[in-house]
Order: C-alpha cells, then sequence, then structure tokens
C-alpha cells in the first residue's frame, strides 16, 4: 500500500510540476516536442501530455475539449496511438458552436476510418447536420462524409446529398457533387440517383462546381453501363460547350495558371470525353472539331500547356478520331521528343509506342527524331526510344535504321550496349531478306561489341554460316580481319576461331571470292598465330579455350606443314588446372603426334546445322512463361534428319557399355586384340595377350577401326555394299552418308577411364552426334 500511495503522489507531484497540463496550448506543446533530442525525450513528453488528456476527458472538461482533440490530431500525425480520443470527437461534432464542431470533423476524418464500429455513432450528428441551417456546418459535415463514409452510411445519406446538390449554394454543391463520388463508389447500385443530377450540374458556370459535376459523371461511367449510355446522350454537347468556353474565355485572375485559363478543367473534361468516346463513333465525330480547336489554340511553351495538349493528344488516340485528327495528335507528340523536357520526351514515346499500332504510317514520319533520342543522355529515353525504333522497323526501312543504330553502337554507353546490340541482332534476324546483308550486321556488332551479345546470337550465327556454302569463304576472310581490329571482343573470337577452324583453307587460298571482295594474303602461319592469340589472351575463359583448341587440332589437318608448330601449343595445356583444357591437350597433342592415319577422316568438316531444328530449340528455350519443347512423337523412320542420317534408338549407358545385357553381342578376343604395333591398340592403349590373327586381313589396324565405328560389319547389318571399305573409301565418304552411332562393346581391360573417353570420343565425332561448336567434346565422364 505505501508503494502505491507514493507511486499516485509521485504522478501528482509529476503533474503539478508538468508544463503540458490539460490546458497548455498547441503550440506549446509542439515548441516542446521539436526541442527534444532524442526520441526517448519525444516519447516522454508526448506521455505525459497524453496522461494529462486522458485526466481532462475522465474529468469532464468540457472547455479544453477542443484545444485537448487539436493535440491528439498532431500526436497521431507523429505515428503515437490516440485511439482514446475517439469518442472526444463525437462529442466535440455533437456540440452545437461551429469551432468545436469543426475540430470534430477534422479529428473525425484523422482518427477513424470506415472500418472502425464507432463511426457508426456519428450517422445520426451527420444527418443533423446536413440539414443544418448554416452552409459552413453543411459543408463540414459533406467533408466529412465524402472521406470517411462506409456503403451502410452512404446508403443512409444519399438523399441528404441529393437533396444538397439541388442547392442554390455553389459550394454547397460542389462539396455534395465530391460526397457524390464517394457514394457511388462504396455502392454502385445508387449510380442511378446521380445521373441527372450530374448531367444537370454541368450546365452551371462555376468552375468549382464544373470540376465537380464531371469527376462525378467520370466515376459514374466506371460504376454503370446505363449511366455510360445516359450521359452519352445527354452530357455531350455540354461538354463541347464547357471546353469551347474555356478555350475562348478572356483572362480571368481566379482561374488562370501560367497564362491558361483553369487547366484543371480543361484536363478533367477530356478525360471524360475519352471514356465517352471510346468505341462511339456519333459521339467521336461530334467532338473532333473541338478536339481539334484545343490542340492547335493551346501553348506548348508552358507546362501547363503541354499537360493539356498531353490529355487531347490521348483522348484523340482513345477515341474513333478521323485519320486527320490522328495525324495532328501524332504531330504534337513530334513536338515534344524535341522538348528538352526529360518527363515530356519520355510521355511523348510511350504514347507513340501505343501509336503505331493505330497509324504507323504518321508515326514513321517522326523517325528522325525518335532516332536522336536513342542517343540521348537520359537512361530511360534512351531504353524506350530504343523500344520504340524496334517496332518501327519494317521491310522497307530495316537497312537505315539498322545502319543507323549499329554506328551509334560505336560511341554508345557500355550500359546501354546489351539492349542495343540485342535489338539489333533481333532486327536482322528478323528482317533479313539476304544472307550477305544479315552476316555484315553480324560481324560488325560482334566487331563493336562483341562483349555484350548474348550465346544464343552468335551460336545462331554460326549456324547461319554452316548452312551459306556459298558465303563461308567471304565469312572467314572477314572475321580474320575483324579479329585483327577487335581481338579483344570474345564473341568476335569464337566465331572466328570455329571458322578458321572449319574453312581454314578457304582463308589461305582465298576461295568462294566475291566480286565486290578485295583479296587477303593470309598464311598458314598466320591462321594459326590467330587462333594462339585467342588461346593466350582468354585465358579464364574455358570455353573459348577449348574452342581455340579444337580449331587448332583441326588445322593440323587442313595444314600439315604447320602440325609441329600445333603439336607445341597444344602440349602447353598439358598441365592445365582445368581438367577439361588438360585432357583436351593431352588427347588432340596424341592424335597430332601419333596418329596420323586417321587424322584427316576424323576431324573432317562439320556437316550442315539443321537450321530449322535450332531455332525451334532456341524459341523453346527463350520462352520462359512457355512450357518446355517437345517434339510430338513419330515413328519409327519417320524423323528426317539432316544428311539422311536416321537418329538411333536412345540407349542408356549401361547399354553403351555392355555391362548389364547378357545377349547383347560381344567380340571375340581375337577382333577386340590386336599386335601391340597397331596404331589403334596404342591409341586406346589396350594392353592384351597377342593372339592369333589366322585368317585376319592384312589391313587388319583399318578393319579394327571400321569395326569400331560399326563400318566393317556385314551389309546385312549396315545397308553397305558387300566389298569392304577402306580407309580412303571413308575419306571421300559425302557428308551426307555419315554412318549410324551402334553399340560398341568393351572389354573388361579396355574400363580404364581415360581409354573411355577416347573411344566414346571418336565414336560420336565421327557420327556426328556432339555439340554443334564443340564437336571434339568429350561426352562421358566415368
Amino acid at each position: 500500500m505505501d508503494t502505491v500511495e507514493k507511486i499516485v503522489e509521485d504522478f501528482a507531484s509529476d503533474m503539478a510540476l508538468n508544463p503540458f497540463s490539460s490546458g497548455t496550448r498547441l503550440r506549446d506543446m509542439i515548441r516542446a516536442i521539436r526541442a527534444c533530442k532524442t526520441a526517448a525525450e519525444e516519447r516522454a513528453v508526448v506521455r505525459r501530455e497524453c496522461a494529462a488528456i486522458r485526466a481532462a476527458i475522465s474529468g469532464d472538461g468540457q472547455d479544453l475539449r477542443h484545444r485537448n482533440m487539436a493535440k491528439l490530431m498532431f500526436i497521431h500525425m507523429l505515428g503515437y496511438p490516440t485511439h482514446f480520443g475517439q469518442m472526444e470527437c463525437l462529442k466535440l461534432i455533437a456540440a452545437a458552436g461551429y469551432p468545436e464542431k469543426r475540430i470534430g470533423y477534422l479529428g473525425l476524418m484523422l482518427l477513424l476510418d470506415e472500418r472502425q464500429e464507432v463511426l457508426m455513432l456519428v450517422t445520426n450528428s451527420l444527418k443533423q447536420d446536413l440539414n443544418h441551417s448554416n452552409q459552413f456546418i453543411v459543408g463540414l459535415a459533406l467533408c466529412a462524409l465524402g472521406n470517411i463514409c462506409s456503403a451502410e452510411m452512404a446508403r443512409d445519406l444519399a438523399p441528404e446529398v441529393e437533396r444538397l446538390m439541388r442547392s442554390r449554394d455553389a459550394n454547397t454543391k460542389k462539396k455534395a457533387a465530391l460526397c457524390s463520388v464517394r457514394i457511388v463508389r462504396k455502392v454502385p447500385d445508387l449510380a442511378e440517383n446521380f445521373m441527372g443530377l450530374a448531367a444537370s450540374l454541368l450546365k452551371e458556370k462555376h468552375h468549382g462546381v464544373l470540376i465537380s459535376a464531371v469527376q462525378l459523371c467520370t466515376e459514374l461511367c466506371k460504376a454503370s453501363k446505363d449511366a455510360l449510355e445516359y450521359l452519352r446522350k445527354n452530357c455531350i454537347e455540354g461538354l463541347v460547350r464547357i471546353l469551347r468556353d474555356v478555350s475562348n474565355s478572356s483572362y480571368a485572375p481566379e482561374y488562370d495558371v501560367a497564362g491558361i485559363s483553369d487547366p484543371f478543367l480543361h484536363i478533367r473534361v477530356l478525360k471524360l470525353m475519352r471514356m465517352l468516346g471510346q468505341g462511339d463513333a456519333d459521339c467521336s465525330d461530334y467532338m473532333n472539331d473541338i478536339l481539334a480547336q484545343v490542340a492547335t489554340k493551346t501553348e506548348s511553351n508552358k507546362n501547363a500547356g503541354n499537360a493539356i495538349l498531353y490529355e487531347c493528344v490521348e483522348t484523340i488516340m482513345g477515341i474513333e478520331a478521323t485519320s486527320g485528327l490522328r495525324v495532328l495528335a501524332i504531330n504534337i507528340l513530334g513536338r515534344f521528343l524535341s522538348n528538352r523536357d526529360n518527363n515530356i520526351r519520355y510521355v511523348a514515346l510511350n504514347i507513340l509506342m501505343r501509336a503505331i499500332t493505330v497509324d504507323a504510317q504518321a508515326v514513321q514520319r517522326h523517325r528522325v527524331t525518335i532516332l536522336e533520342c536513342v542517343k540521348d543522355a537520359d537512361a530511360s529515353i534512351r531504353k524506350r526510344a530504343l523500344d520504340l525504333v524496334y517496332l518501327l522497323v519494317n521491310d522497307t526501312n530495316v537497312k537505315p535504321l539498322t545502319k543507323e543504330l549499329v554506328d551509334y553502337l560505336q560511341v554508345a554507353d557500355p550500359d546501354f550496349k546489351e539492349d542495343l546490340t540485342a535489338k539489333i541482332c533481333s532486327i536482322a534476324e528478323k528482317f533479313s531478306q539476304e544472307k550477305l546483308w544479315y552476316l555484315d550486321q553480324m560481324f560488325k556488332v560482334l566487331s563493336l561489341a562483341g562483349n555484350h551479345v548474348k550465346d544464343d546470337v552468335w551460336h545462331a550465327l554460326i549456324v547461319v554460316i554452316s548452312n551459306a556454302s556459298e558465303l563461308q569463304g567471304y565469312s572467314v576472310r572477314s572475321l580474320y580481319t575483324a579479329l585483327q581490329a577487335y581481338s579483344e571482343q570474345g564473341s568476335l573470337l569464337r566465331v572466328a576461331v570455329w571458322c578458321i577452324g572449319e574453312y581454314g583453307e578457304m582463308l589461305v587460298n582465298n576461295v568462294g571470292m566475291l566480286e565486290a571482295e578485295g583479296p587477303i594474303t593470309v598464311t598458314e602461319s598466320d591462321a594459326v598465330d590467330a587462333v594462339e592469340l585467342g588461346l593466350n589472351r582468354y585465358s579464364p575463359d574455358v570455353t573459348t579455350r577449348s574452342m581455340c583448341l579444337v580449331a587448332l587440332l583441326k588445322l593440323s589437318s587442313r595444314f600439315p606443314s604447320m602440325s609441329e608448330r600445333i603439336k607445341q601449343i597444344v602440349s602447353q595445356n598439358k598441365e592445365n588446372m582445368v581438367l577439361e583444357l588438360q585432357q583436351r591437350s593431352i588427347e588432340f597433342g596424341s592424335i597430332i603426334q601419333r596418329h596420323q592415319s586417321i587424322r584427316s577422316s576424323l576431324l573432317e568438316r562439320m556437316p550442315v546445322l539443321d537450321e530449322a531444328a535450332y531455332l525451334v530449340k532456341r524459341a523453346s528455350a527463350t520462352q520462359a512463361t512457355i512450357p518446355a519443347y517437345k517434339p510430338a512423337a513419330v515413328t519409327p523412320g519417320g524423323l528426317k534428319l539432316p544428311n539422311g542420317v536416321a537418329k538411333p534408338a536412345a540407349a542408356p549407358l549401361v547399354d553403351l557399355l555392355d555391362l548389364s545385357s547378357d545377349d547383347a553381342p560381344v567380340t571375340s578376343a581375337a577382333s577386340a586384340t590386336t599386335a601391340p604395333s597397331d596404331f589403334l591398340q596404342d591409341l586406346l592403349g589396350i594392353g592384351g595377350t597377342n593372339l592369333s590373327t589366322a585368317g585376319a586381313p592384312s589391313s587388319a589396324s583399318t578393319d579394327i577401326l571400321m569395326d569400331l565405328l560399326s563400318m566393317g560389319s556385314s551389309p546385312s547389318q549396315n545397308g553397305l555394299p558387300s566389298p569392304g571399305l577402306s580407309s580412303p573409301a571413308l575419306e571421300k565418304k559425302p557428308v551426307s552418308a555419315a554412318p549410324q552411332c551402334q553399340i560398341v562393346t568393351l572389354m573388361p581391360q579396355e574400363l580404364n577411364p581415360l581409354l573411355l573417353h577416347l573411344k566414346l570420343w571418336i565414336c560420336s565425332t565421327v557420327c556426328h552426334q556432339v555439340h554443334p561448336f564443340l564437336d571434339l567434346k568429350i561426352l562421358a565422364r566415368q
């Protein structure tokens, strides 16, 4: 008990010494709160003041109730809880005087919302104040009702609001119209009660009443289709009259903004006209003349005028306007693009992107200005202008537009180059009418921004080069020339290295020269130098270095005189920390040094890549929102693959290795092993016992190679003529007759991991069933 008494005494002393008693003025409390140096001090001041207000509320202090409510509203704006003062709002609203009601309604709008159950208690007070003889008290009630009324309150008080909309006082009618907007939003079924009143308010002269009436009409159009049809029949004439009067009115100081009469009313009326004219030819035809007048008479050197022009253009593009009026609107947007204000240019680009679907020819007239926006210093404008240029491209202007974009690519910011290159590549792929032009544009993009090009772009370029046999020589020469000047571009290097490896002899011998192309002098050593440069420059990039090693291996077959130098370059990666590069280096070096007899057939030129299949695969991979592409089921033999190769049945790795199948064919020891001096045995490292080979043909090594590649079996198995194939026949065999990959049986002594890699590699490489760009990629890891 002593403790409780002490606490009460301390609290009483604090209240006596506290300068923030319930009688403290609002300005004194604000001054004290602002003088606090820490958040803790502020909380202490607010806590003491709230305690004083609670004490005053419980003591029923009538004289200071409005002052306490004012302080509670300030405390509420600071973020502190003030729910204990909600009932005080109701008491102030029920008071007779205007000052008390003003504070009460203000507190009601700040401290409560439509979800509070306490709000239902104020419905009767609102109804009494709406019928009050004092227009200012009526205005307070309308403002409060328009801000916080719920659906139940809207149904109860809607008749009072309808009556007030017929009042003679302009301010009362304006506030009643705004309150009706809230009522229609909460209860759309009441829209029919306000249609006639809204149409009648459009005949008023007071601009405040007109703006409120236009806003009410806009809300009615959103709430009810019947109201939309009613307003189309009864309000179009009034809206046109309002817009004409405002546009032609003389100077009025109370409505003037930067020399323009009431731009707010302009904009509201234009928005409502857009809603009424959308999809209605008669209404659109009636408002065409006034829209043309506003578009031509409004000054564009002021921000208020630009706002009106913007809404006018939006309205013209949104209704069933004539073609001449649309051209006028698009010309206004063209003037916007020349404005120095970034915001105006940005909104103009946004509207033009929508307008291009309506009148593309009119937008095309401003193509030069739009291209200048692509070079703007503002990043958002650049990006939006680039999107618009992409929409402007067609078969007739693709070449000049692409040239402009490629020229700008040289000076574009690094952050913008990725988007710019993506658009240029997409345009070139979509609208290319000839492969030569497409290749030229892609070579320029790779030269100027190769590090910003995505992988699927240069993959597609390689597919196109593979299919354009008449342009392969031109492509490899162009890429080699570009590589001398832009060797730091990664994607350019990859494509160039791939082409040099495939078509190196065309580069050296100037094969396939075009009429407009000048000959270049490139030696075999120069071609190897170009690949070696890429191998040394891009040491962290495993993909690029792998492609360089493959290209060097292929050049060793194309240029036999450079084999020794290539072997030295390849062997530099034998101790590389990256297993992929180390393995390639060891295997490729072994092929160059010890197995020259099979190198030419092993390193044949890649077959023509299936462009259609690649495009389908690429499209399915890029569409993230669409499920992955699943080819339709086909009957055996019904699926046609490039070069006439029939796709073999997929077999698991265990079947390939023949480790778990008892009835799979097993080769005999005599056919699996040969003399130690045999090159194939030496390549695979098979260390078996020298068994008898009686009855075997003299070219045992060739037979074993044919058996390994499924080429030396009986005619009934592979469909070949009965005479056996020799190694020269294999070299002269056209690519279109590539053999079908079959199961390779491995003996137990062959299951060394490296030997497995080599055997799978030879089988998959000769059958061309590998990655189209890394055709010597090892397919299995054990």
